[in-house]
């Protein structure tokens, strides 16, 4: 078995986000070496806690918690309260943190991590607005060489859902996404193309059920919330869990099939600000950079979901 693929999770959890950090903790084939965290689904204290809370039901406090950027590059802070409630991670009772976030600042420990390691061992992966991500490419630009990989939840090529064609990551920061996406990394874009098809069924709900432990009714729970929210705000039946595409994508890539494409980010279109612009008119040059998620294997996908569930659930039993 290769060893296994160190990353850090930026993220803003969000109850898609805790299912991505649930598969991160749970799989052999990745090493967690931290969290961060960014203002997106709500203020930057309710889902740094929330990413604490996660923790704590996984039983991996062990995993340090880095609190980021509150707000934006430029523009006002943005949250999806009618998508994630109130906590961020309305629908179950959240435990207490044990232990308070890291001293250091994310966008410190994500330049510091990425310095220490060696180059093309850590990948970056980004399940909410890119701020902290942009900022550590600024502050020093040398992190852009040394990263195996830039994996986003965001965007869409074909869709769009905060506005027509935005999605909400990138729509809230879309100053911070194009410096991402313009930066010299790979960079795979798991978008709402892809993530829209990862959606948490009937079945999927009864095989964690199965699993009968306090994890799984906490998956459950944040789930009836999830589903409730996406019927009445987008028409979903069954809500899309996206941030775990990006993990599924790491583990088993035949899960997540890709494309190579060129990819950008608008910034000054009256009605297209954060629109991801995907140049699908020939084929990519041998040196493109950029690719985006296509089509999932959702039973794989899901298999890998309810298997990080029942191997935390017995870890905490």
């Amino acid at each position: 078995m290769s060893d296994p693929r160190q990353i850090i999770l930026d993220c803003d959890p969000g109850h898609d986000d805790a299912v991505a950090m649930m598969l991160a903790l749970a799989n052999p084939a990745i090493e967690l070496l931290g969290i961060t965290t960014v203002g997106g689904n709500q203020t930057l204290d309710k889902i740094t806690r929330n990413a604490q809370s996660v923790l704590v039901m996984c039983g991996r406090e062990d995993v340090p918690v880095h609190a980021g950027s509150a707000r934006p590059l430029v523009r006002r802070v943005e949250i999806a309260p009618d998508i994630h409630g109130e906590s961020g991670l309305d629908g179950v009772e959240l435990p207490e943190p044990t232990r308070p976030p890291q001293d250091t600042h994310a966008v410190r420990f994500i330049i510091d991590t990425l310095m220490a390691a060696e180059p093309g061992t850590v990948t970056l992966v980004a399940t909410g607005p890119l701020t902290n991500v942009a900022l550590a490419a600024r502050l020093e630009p040398r992190i852009v060489e040394r990263v195996r990989e830039v994996v986003v939840m965001g965007g869409g090529y074909h869709e769009g859902n905060w506005t027509p064609v935005a999605e909400f990551n990138i729509w809230v920061d879309p100053e911070a996404a194009h410096i991402v996406f313009d930066e010299e990394w790979p960079l795979t874009m798991v978008g709402l193309d892809l993530t829209h098809q990862a959606l948490a069924t009937a079945k999927v709900e009864a095989q964690v059920r199965d699993i009968d432990s306090p994890l799984g009714e906490f998956f459950i729970g944040l789930m009836d919330f999830f589903r409730k929210a996406y019927q009445e705000h987008q028409g979903f039946p069954d809500p899309p869990v996206h941030d775990a595409c990006t993990i599924a994508y790491l583990i088993d890539p035949t899960i997540v099939q890709t494309r190579k494409v060129p990819l950008t980010v608008e910034l000054r279109g009256e009605h297209t600000v954060g629109m991801t612009v995907a140049d699908f008119r020939s084929p990519a040059a041998a040196d493109c950079r950029h690719q985006v998620a296509t089509k999932l294997d959702h039973a794989g996908f899901w298999d890998l979901v309810v298997e990080a569930i029942r191997v935390l659930s017995h870890e905490e039993s």
